[in-house]
């Protein structure tokens, strides 16, 4: 039987999205010596510029950097990266108040119940009991800005956590470009001015180049941005808004001096009509206002940002408009979109970056032959959706829950309808303490609690299993775990110091 392997891949556009699938791509298919070979073809326009919102990540960001082969100190010094431990959310529940949603968990459970179940027993007792906070290892870490990676060996304070990176979007993608060139992946500079499509399938067969050159493939990967060329221009695939319940539509963003110290944290604040960052790197700080045009004209929104940066700013702001949302079909036919042409949202969570390293992640997974079955397209297309309406649900939760009433866009959001099954999610937690996960893959109960408890919400009831336990041995436990993580970090060293070595070689 003849081979019906992909001959080409190819993929529109580079900047972040771009790179971050053709790296993997390149090292899993550009074997010349293997008898599938194919060919990975990356076209980018140096005219276009890309979108340099999305230099915070997750955790999981390691995995796909470890399955490359990427050595992290060489990935720290290259992308002037810092370490992240999680994100402090400033002015969200209520003016003045801060929460931090960290990696990792809350402490070894007790009878397989969360410890945070339990301090919400001890503060019955005890309303001045410290903040559920003090049992999070990255929460203290970051308050006390240490850092160093989880010690491996027995489950402790030193491993009772998880970490991500912030880093120059731009020097990652040209970091990857280099990783995929070396590994076969081909780059043509040139601008697409025309898509031809097959008249028998609708199937894509060649870009065209303003210089007469003809790019054909087999299976061809949209990176191109918001301008979605060929899922929404050629595939002409519907978006789906979700602006009802994500009504922030446009962001400005822009770099600063760095400022010392240096937190191992990214920060949101949250402001009259949206919410800003601040994302520290080694050689400068990246800052950001996401907002609602509804509530805060433009002008506004750059005053608000320039007057809340604590450094001087190396850029005028770079504004960018959006619909909240996603392609209701990211693959359609030979087009697989990623990035921001298969959907966005806002990088209140860091999202974005883990978006497009879950769809590459699906796509090897799923990947086609020429004969391009179509359950594959709609096994992708069901767990892209999943993951985007997963993601879409926790923000929402930051938008919803809170006691701030002080301007029309909150209290639209306090006000707004929510989707069935984050509403379910809330009204268990409020009646009966209990996190229901429905997406496995996405965030962990540990950061739904810190959520909702960061914003206010206090259940009424709890596990009742939580009562049976002795209260004293939960005394005990707690105190104990508590010293532990204060001991342990107290011993490690300061997150500047960590990033000044790897600097230093």
């Amino acid at each position: 039987m003849r081979s019906r392997s992909l001959r080409r891949v190819v993929i529109v556009g580079g900047g972040s999205a771009g790179w971050i699938t053709a790296a993997p791509l390149a090292r899993m298919l550009c074997r010349p010596d293997g008898p599938d070979h194919c060919e990975v073809v990356l076209v980018e326009s140096e005219e276009i510029g890309t979108v340099g919102v999305g230099e915070a990540t997750l955790p999981t960001i390691r995995f796909y950097n470890q399955l490359l082969g990427i050595d992290e100190t060489d990935f720290v010094r290259a992308t002037q990266a810092s370490f992240k431990l999680g994100i402090e959310f400033c002015d969200w529940g209520r003016i003045g108040h801060r929460f931090f949603h960290g990696f990792g968990g809350f402490g070894p459970p007790i009878h397989n119940r969360p410890l945070w179940s339990y301090w919400l027993r001890l503060r019955e007792r005890d309303p001045g009991i410290e903040s559920y906070e003090d049992w999070s290892t990255a929460t203290v870490m970051a308050r006390a800005l240490r850092f160093t990676p989880p010690q491996p060996g027995e489950p402790s304070p030193a491993n009772a956590f998880d970490y991500a990176y912030h880093f120059d979007a731009a020097l990652y993608g040209r970091y990857l470009r280099d990783y995929a060139v070396r590994h076969g992946a081909q780059r043509v500079v040139g601008t697409i001015v025309g898509v031809q499509t097959s008249e028998r399938n609708g199937f894509v067969e060649a870009l065209h180049l303003s210089d007469g050159r003809r790019v054909e493939g087999d299976l061809f990967i949209d990176c191109s941005g918001f301008r979605a060329l060929l899922i929404g221009g050629a595939m002409k695939s519907p978006y789906e808004d979700w602006s009802h319940w994500l009504p922030c539509d446009r962001a400005l963003a822009v770099p600063c001096e760095r400022t010392d110290p240096m937190t191992p944290y990214t920060t949101s604040t949250a402001r009259s009509a949206g919410w800003q960052w601040r994302i520290p790197l080694q050689h400068r700080t990246g800052n950001g206002l996401v907002y609602c045009s509804s509530h805060l004209s433009d002008g506004e929104a750059a005053q608000t940002l320039l007057a809340n940066l604590d450094g001087k700013p190396l850029d005028d702001p770079r504004p960018q408009r959006f619909t909240a949302g996603r392609r209701k079909l990211a693959w359609t036919k030979n087009v697989v979109a990623i990035g921001l042409s298969a959907g966005f949202l806002e990088p209140l969570e860091s999202t974005s970056i883990q978006f497009i390293m879950d769809s590459v992640g699906r796509l090897t997974a799923l990947l086609p032959d020429r004969d391009f079955a179509p359950s594959l397209a709609e096994e992708f297309n069901r767990q892209m959706a999943y993951r985007y309406e997963s993601v879409r649900d926790f923000i929402v939760l930051h938008y919803k829950l809170g006691e701030r009433r002080d301007s029309e866009f909150w209290r639209y959001c306090a006000d707004m309808s929510i989707p069935d099954v984050l509403a379910h999610q809330l009204e268990l937690f409020r009646e009966t303490g209990r996190v229901a996960i429905i997406d496995p893959e996405g965030f962990a109960e540990p950061s739904w609690a810190s959520l909702m408890l960061g914003l206010g919400l206090t259940p009424r009831r709890r596990d009742p299993y939580v009562d049976l336990v002795d209260l004293d041995s939960v005394k005990r436990h707690l105190a104990t775990v508590r010293s532990a993580i204060r001991r342990t970090t107290q011993a490690m060293p300061l997150h500047a110091e960590v990033l000044s070595r790897i600097a230093g070689g």
